[in-house]
């Protein structure tokens, strides 16, 4: 008998070929997966899609069916639901193969096997966080590929951005200049900054846009009266694409906190970066606008320990959004009926920058700005059952105006450090301040955490660093300044997932092309060389910028330089940060690594010393012997006078937006604080200081040693082998430096 049975599957084409030509077997249910993966989109939806655009398919009665067609059909499908947001991630893969830039082989198998120039920690520090894991190959990336991976993914965007607008494109002249930068990276005449060494060419960017390629960002909360939720909502996503954030307390007072309405359903949160934004959106405006207040199910949230594709590190499990969600609830519930305070929003987004750290990063960046007159602000640390619950989790910084008694400040500052210090004023009115006003950033509303960028609400920065150090002539480093610039202007070429991100920046298109190893520069090159070489160097590149700009057909950039304090993208070369002084000529550099790490072992047989953290058991920390080649003074040796005087000269020769610098200061010199703001209030846009204090931990970061010492630990080391470490790289979150993160670790609070 004759099985004339009839199933719809029948009716499927037999084979799809995908953008590379393999033939594979048609699988229907791998299309709503894929739309889920590369968009977000809730998988209930993305198979009710599908479901429409298989009945399409099948309306086609084909046998053969290419994945760009199954691609654009799921993008008419989406664009009748209205749902153009994922339309547009989803539409991005469907050329991105055909218009992708690839660098000349020949080129890069003059680099294959070789190593660069690293600093004393320059190749494990690579190794530890930057060298994404290739899983077909079962092994970590070597630098040679890391950069590749980096300059392709630079010049994919400049081509996909000419191809979309119809632009002249050269692939020989691309050619040409992508060969330079990659020369460049590979020199350390420049580096994009960790973030970009990270993410930078991955299929992440590719479909999810260009957030977490960025360092930091800010959200003012002073419209809270009108968007509710959105900065907390921001700051919490930011936070988890690893950009740190800044945000203002200027929302105090607009509006009071309601009563909830009580639910009636539950809500099952989803297992995605989304989905936690989202559980965060409905308390707040439970609270905000008396809405039904969620009873949550975590259950779909991943264990603790298991993997994150696509942006990569390791699940945290769901305690740590339930800790904060619990957390913020009990802070609004006894403030019914009564306007939100400083405090009240310092708490909230202190709570969301603990939850995003709370699992393997254990960093955080936010920096919080609240008014200078604003007690319960300024002394908000001295609360140390908070402090040791959350309120670690920001820098406080004050927006000054000229003119302010800094008598109550400076006494602040002289305890502990903080707060920091935001002429926004100043920012707002000046590029440089050796120009005269020119109001270009009369919307700017505050600062990123490493205050370096001067930056409007929802506005996000990237910054890339040069090394004048490594560079002998000022024709050498405005070669370098081309490429370094033309890194951070591809970065403005890619829109965010965020509409309000989108409409700064893409008016804006703000850069931050900074220096580092700034103090090395000047004792190689002479401080008045380097400071001509930032008078020229910055004329240079408002020319590059109108050059590019009219190419590109976009708006030229509100501003472009900067100086960050930079850390771990300086440990690569072995430059000192940013505009600070080196901690001395020879010393113990000491990191932390945890002790499943695959690199313990090759560190040990090259003769480094490795011990036991004291403080967490399960890391082990490493010494290194540095020995700083262009050394002159250390910290110590200099003046809080002489400290502010450089901030003041490169905020005058070379930065548009800011400059970042911590100011040390001894216990004798505490007392003149207050006149260094008074002096330097309309020569700066920020300043932020650092008391040194003998800290007493053990196996400090630093630690003095004499030029015998050096030697000694040097004889008994040698190169070290990583090519076959296969750990996972943890990953550059935030910006790079250690002036901005506040460590998790008790022992690091407060100090």
């Amino acid at each position: 008998m004759t099985d004339n049975s009839f199933s719809l599957v029948d009716l499927y084409p037999k084979h799809v070929i995908n953008s590379k030509g393999e033939k594979k077997e048609f699988n229907v249910s791998s299309i709503a997966k894929v739309l889920n993966r590369e968009t977000g989109l809730d998988i209930n939806i993305a198979e009710k899609v599908t479901e429409e655009v298989v009945r399409k398919i099948i309306g086609l009665g084909i046998d053969e069916i290419t994945t760009n067609y199954i691609r654009e059909l799921v993008c008419v499908e989406l664009t009748q639901r209205g749902l153009n947001k994922y339309r547009n991630l989803f539409a991005r893969a469907i050329n991105l193969e055909n218009i992708s830039f690839k660098l000349d082989e020949v080129f890069i198998n003059d680099f294959k096997g070789k190593q660069p120039s690293w600093g004393p920690l320059g190749q494990i520090t690579y190794k530890r966080t930057y060298a994404r894991f290739i899983e077909k190959e079962g092994r970590k990336e070597e630098f040679w590929e890391t950069i590749r991976r980096v300059v392709e993914g630079c010049y994919s965007i400049q081509k996909e951005h000419c191809m979309t607008l119809s632009l002249p494109w050269s692939d020989s002249k691309a050619q040409r200049s992508a060969q330079m930068m990659y020369q460049k990276i590979w020199n350390f005449k420049f580096l994009p900054p960790g973030r970009g060494l990270w993410m930078m060419g991955t299929e992440f960017i590719a479909r999810h846009g260009s957030m977490s390629l960025n360092n930091c960002g800010f959200a003012s909360t002073e419209d809270i009266d009108l968007k509710y939720s959105k900065a907390f909502e921001f700051v919490m996503d930011a936070l988890m694409l690893g950009v740190g954030v800044g945000f203002d307390t200027k929302g105090a007072g607009k509006i009071t906190i309601k009563k909830p309405q009580e639910a009636t359903t539950d809500i099952n949160i989803p297992d995605s970066r989304e989905g936690w934004v989202e559980a965060l959106r409905s308390v707040l405006e439970a609270y905000f606008l008396g809405k039904q207040l969620p009873i949550f199910d975590y259950s779909l949230i991943r264990p603790a320990g298991e993997p994150i594709r696509g942006f990569g590190g390791i699940a945290s499990g769901p305690a740590p959004l339930k800790d904060m969600l619990d957390n913020i609830q009990k802070i609004l519930a006894v403030r019914i009926n009564q306007p939100i305070t400083s405090l009240d929003i310092l708490d909230i987004m202190n709570l969301i920058g603990k939850c995003v750290v709370a699992g393997n990063v254990r960093r955080s960046a936010e920096i919080a700005l609240g008014e200078a007159t604003d007690l319960d602000f300024i002394t908000s640390k001295q609360d140390q059952e908070k402090l040791y619950s959350h309120r670690w989790a920001s820098n406080n910084s004050v927006f000054a105006v000229k003119g302010l008694d800094y008598s109550f400040i400076a006494d602040q500052i002289a305890v502990n450090g903080e707060p920091g210090i935001f002429w926004l004023d100043n920012a707002k009115a000046y590029s440089r301040m050796g120009d005269k006003p020119d109001y270009k950033d009369k919307k700017a509303a505050g600062v990123n955490p490493c205050g370096e960028q001067t930056l409007e609400s929802f506005e996000l920065c990237c910054l890339v660093e040069t090394f004048p150090s490594r560079h002998d002539t000022y024709e050498e480093f405005q070669e370098t300044l081309k490429y370094a610039y033309l890194y951070s202007k591809s970065v403005t070429l890619v829109n965010t997932h965020w509409q309000e991100t989108n409409a700064v920046m893409l008016k804006n298109r703000r850069m931050g092309v900074s220096q580092t190893g700034i103090i090395e520069a000047f004792v190689k090159n002479g401080r008045r060389t380097v400071l001509e070489w930032c008078k020229k160097g910055y004329d240079y590149l408002q020319s590059l910028d109108e050059q590019y700009s009219g190419w590109l057909c976009i708006p030229r950039s509100i501003k472009i330089t900067t100086v960050k304090p930079s850390g771990t993208v300086s440990l690569l070369p072995g430059v000192p940060p940013g505009i600070h002084y080196p901690h001395s000529e020879y010393y113990i550099r000491r990191i932390r690594i945890s002790k499943n790490s695959d690199l313990i072992e090759p560190i040990k047989r090259a003769g480094y010393f490795v011990e036991d953290d004291s403080y967490s058991p399960n890391t082990v920390v490493v010494e290194f012997p540095v020995h700083e080649q262009y050394f002159n003074r250390s910290k110590n040796d200099v003046s809080i006078w002489e400290q502010a005087e450089n901030a003041a000269d490169y905020q005058k020769y070379w930065s548009d937006n800011q400059v970042s610098i911590t100011i040390t200061f001894q216990t004798h010199e505490a007392n003149q604080i207050k006149h260094i703001l008074e002096c330097f209030e309309d020569k700066l846009k920020s300043v932020s200081f650092l008391p040194i204090k003998e800290h007493g931990y053990k196996q400090a970061p630093y630690e003095e040693i004499t030029k015998e010492k050096y030697e000694e630990m040097s004889s008994k080391v040698k190169p070290v082998f990583l090519d076959d470490t296969k750990d996972r790289a943890i990953g550059e979150k935030f910006c790079d430096s250690e002036k901005c993160e506040v460590n998790f670790d008790d022992k690091a609070i407060g100090g």
